[in-house]
């Protein structure tokens, strides 16, 4: 019996070398363009660790099979189920093998390990082998067959074993058929806890090369697939002729004269941004009859500049990320956050803060690893980044993670110590479940969403501490500060998801760098997330062409619309009305329009969707 459960760990372990054995490929091959970028070595090898975690998990995925042949040779074991589970390991060496030498080939012109979109050049072969280098496509073929066989005869001389008239106690076969699938379940998953493991875990530095060593070419080739597989072969979105959509959406976009209103004193002021999480707008205007929810919020609109008509393009914090740091909105069925390949070619105002001499950095209380964020700003190029592993141990956690009020108080000395001017973002943890925030519950109102306002009050006080303490700093007077939800959440009005009022976020800018004329101002312009980029960024005279989905708020002459994305639809907002769609059943889910408007304003949020999906696509 323990033949069994030996020659079931030998090719566990087969699986872990033969990637390491991929990385090793793919640094040697790129290892001139690697040390340029990084010139350390121990960051070269780091590559090995941080992905040692995806390369388990990967294991684990391709072990259940050999999992069930080796269960029924607890009870049979003839010859050619051996046969079976070699031909098995053959042909996933034979593959990888291929993936590794078209890896190597496609990396030097895209920047990214293989994904789904490479695969669909294959329908064109001649395209693709009239625009490679014969020399480079026959070494890389010729490198593909070496490492093949290499794999395979090392797979049959040492991790290969057979397993013929086996005798085995009933007891040792159960536990081998209950706790192997269990284990299995754990290693593929990354671990027991709470996020699936995903690309973030293998991305540690600034060199995106070395991130694209150390994630799995596996995993991440899997990943592309399953995010994009309702739109392999054509946008799910399309609805009418690509030059008619591209036409209303320009004319969407269409800005008469460029008029923004200059509310900072300064063009060079530091920058903090506090993304909230899950902060409804709702937080903040509570019921008369009811107690205020975020007093200090509401404190800071009086002496800031409020914007009160914006919405989040999507449900999810990952989502709301892109939309922030990128401008780019959020789409149904998946999120380009979760696909280095593709957001790899967006925009980013942190690198364009950095170009300006800014020091940059992201703090965040729980784990990155969740929606693939931290992938996603470590891509964003921030000077530093802190997560839950890189603060004090002995500060207080919950479940998620260190509660709002002491990351707070942790970046804000951080801030103290670091060069100026600068930007520093945090993302705030304590309004998501399971809201087991520190404070005692002071709101006794909201029924099933009351321990969510609970958590945002808590979040309101931790900021309420910050602020204070902020004041006091000598960086203050030069510094603005920008409040914005990742999304909102259900609340007290309990609106279904299609309604784009459940999608309305706060937005605010404070600081005294704000023109003592706008402060106190309200803002009405409607509007999204992804109108931070555009708006903060001309406010300081910087470059804003590179963010086409984002527009000046504070230009009256801009336009005025809201989008927001849900599973399979989307909510079209302008100021006469709104409405929301879902493609697959063609049902208007909701309509605050008047009915002579109605098809227009659905036209627009189709070729808007259509338009921004095929962005995705090409990306």
């Amino acid at each position: 019996m323990f033949r069994l459960y030996i020659s079931f760990i030998k090719q566990w372990l087969f699986w872990l070398l033969f990637f390491a054995l991929g990385r090793s490929i793919f640094i040697l091959y790129y290892s001139v363009d690697i040390w340029t970028q990084s010139q350390s070595i121990a960051e070269i090898l780091m590559s090995f660790q941080k992905g040692f975690n995806l390369d388990i998990a990967t294991s684990s995925y391709l072990m259940f099979f050999p999992f069930i042949i080796h269960s029924i040779q607890c009870f049979y074991s003839p010859m050619w189920l051996n046969k079976l589970n070699q031909f098995y390991h053959w042909i996933l060496i034979a593959l990888y093998a291929l993936l590794i030498g078209s890896e190597l080939g496609i990396y030097a012109e895209w920047k990214t390990k293989i994904n789904y979109k490479a695969l669909l050049y294959l329908q064109n072969p001649g395209e693709v082998v009239n625009s490679a280098q014969t020399s480079t496509m026959i070494g890389l073929f010729v490198l593909s067959i070496a490492i093949c066989i290499f794999g395979i005869w090392i797979y049959n001389k040492i991790f290969h074993t057979s397993i013929i008239r086996l005798h085995t106690p009933i007891g040792l076969s159960l536990l081998f058929i209950t706790i192997s699938p269990a284990l299995l379940v754990i290693g593929a998953r990354g671990g027991i806890q709470e996020i699936p493991i995903n690309q973030s875990q293998s991305y540690y530095s600034k060199n995106a090369i070395l991130n694209s060593a150390a994630t799995n070419s596996v995993f991440n080739l899997y990943i592309s697939f399953h995010e994009n597989q309702k739109s392999l072969n054509s946008n799910p979105f399309e609805e009418m002729p690509s030059n008619i959509a591209n036409k209303i959406v320009q004319n969407i976009y269409h800005t008469p004269a460029d008029s923004s209103l200059s509310i900072l004193t300064t063009t060079q002021p530091n920058i903090v941004l506090i993304i909230m999480e899950s902060w409804s707008s709702e937080l903040i205007f509570t019921p008369e009859d009811q107690q205020i929810v975020t007093p200090n919020f509401r404190k800071l609109m009086k002496n800031g500049v409020y914007f009160d008509n914006i919405y989040a393009t999507g449900p999810r914090s990952e989502q709301g990320m892109a939309s922030v740091f990128s401008g780019f909105p959020a789409h149904p069925i998946t999120s380009i956050t979760v696909q280095p390949d593709k957001y790899n070619n967006l925009p980013s105002i942190i690198k364009d803060f950095n170009e300006r001499g800014y020091y940059t950095t992201f703090n965040f209380g729980g784990q990155l690893i969740y929606g693939n964020i931290k992938s996603f700003i470590i891509y964003n190029q921030f000077d530093r980044i802190k997560e839950v592993y890189d603060f004090d141990e002995n500060i207080p956690q919950g479940k998620l993670g260190i509660h709002d009020e002491f990351t707070l108080h942790e970046m804000l000395q951080d801030i103290n110590k670091d060069q100026k001017p600068f930007f520093s973002a945090l993302f705030t943890i304590s309004t998501h479940s399971p809201y087991d925030q520190p404070m005692e519950e002071k709101i006794d109102w909201g029924g099933n969403v009351k321990k969510y306002l609970n958590g945002g009050n808590y979040t309101d006080y931790s900021i309420g501490l910050f602020m204070e303490e902020a004041a006091k700093q000598d960086w203050y007077n030069n510094t603005l500060f920008i409040f914005v939800a990742d999304h909102s959440h259900n609340s007290y009005s309990l609106l279904p998801m299609q309604n784009i009022e459940y999608q309305k976020i706060p937005l605010l800018f404070y600081g005294n760098v704000i023109d003592s004329a706008f402060k106190g101002k309200t803002i009405h312009h409607l509007g999204v997330q992804t109108d931070i980029a555009a708006t903060l960024l001309s406010q300081l005279n910087m470059e804003t062409q590179k963010y086409p989905w984002s527009k000046d708020l504070l230009n009256p002459y801009a336009p005025q619309f809201a989008y927001s994305a849900y599973e399979e639809g989307f909510s079209w907002k302008r100021p006469i009305g709104s409405v929301s769609y879902e493609k697959r059943f063609e049902y208007l889910h909701n309509s605050t329009v008047a009915e002579q408007y109605k098809d227009s304003l659905i036209i627009e949020g189709k070729a808007y969707l259509q338009v921004l999906f095929q962005e995705y696509i090409d990306q």
